[in-house]
């Protein structure tokens, strides 16, 4: 698995994440100050950081700063601010991801495989994701599919991005709402059901002739390339 550096100052979540991650069969190294991550990434390199935004000494956006001054290592924030101003300071000061806190280990242990894939494919770096005639700019927040760009509220562009970054997966419901609505693990099916179902219509395609959208039934949703093995829809 992965050398993953967990920055978190309070005891009992670095110790349930450190534990959780451990059971995955991840490598983790602990820091509980800004200063002494970027010490412990500069003398020992980890593959992944798990970046929690408020650290005792320095705010962790300032920390991610720092980081990306001196190494592209991906950098997963977790954070108790959910307002979308917050998010998009982060993300634009240079991190691969976040989750919000509370969240569960299989959550986490998603968004760390998706860093992965994205530093091993070299994409972490431009912001783009292309599945078969689906192109996606993540940084400009546009997306195009065979050459036409489609007209995306804001949520349904970040339900395809995230389906498209776990391309090939089935991305549950309740990873959805934690990632997409920033809500509790947890009901809300209907909420992910209806902005499906209206990417799905400015997409071209629907639940019965599905081209990239692929429910699976009981699971979640899976995007793929048109032509290749797709379960019913449900």
């Amino acid at each position: 698995m992965a050398k993953v550096l967990l920055v978190e100052d309070d005891q009992q979540v670095r110790g349930a994440v450190g534990r959780a991650l451990a059971d995955a069969g991840h490598q983790v190294t602990f820091a509980t100050t800004g200063m002494a991550a970027v010490d412990q990434v500069l003398s020992d390199p980890p593959q992944v950081v798990v970046l929690d935004l408020g650290l005792p000494d320095v705010d962790g956006t300032e920390v991610l700063r720092m980081l990306r001054a001196v190494t592209d290592v991906p950098v997963i924030v977790a954070t108790a601010r959910d307002d979308q101003q917050g998010m998009v300071a982060t993300l634009d000061a240079g991190a691969d991801d976040y989750v919000v806190k509370p969240f569960g280990a299989e959550l986490l242990e998603a968004r760390i495989r998706a860093v992965l894939r994205r530093a091993a494919s070299g994409d972490a770096g431009d912001g783009m994701l292309d599945v078969g005639g689906l192109r996606i700019d993540t940084r400009a927040r546009r997306a195009w599919l065979d050459g036409s760009e489609l007209d995306l509220a804001r949520l349904e562009f970040d339900m395809l991005a995230h389906l498209a970054d776990r391309a090939g997966e089935v991305v549950s419901r309740r990873e959805l709402l934690a990632q997409v609505w920033h809500q509790p693990l947890g009901g809300g099916d209907k909420t992910v059901d209806v902005h499906l179902s209206w990417l799905r219509r400015k997409m071209g395609e629907s639940a019965s002739e599905p081209r990239y959208l692929h429910t699976v039934r009981g699971v979640g949703i899976r995007l793929g390339p048109p032509g290749g093995d797709t379960p019913g829809p449900a």
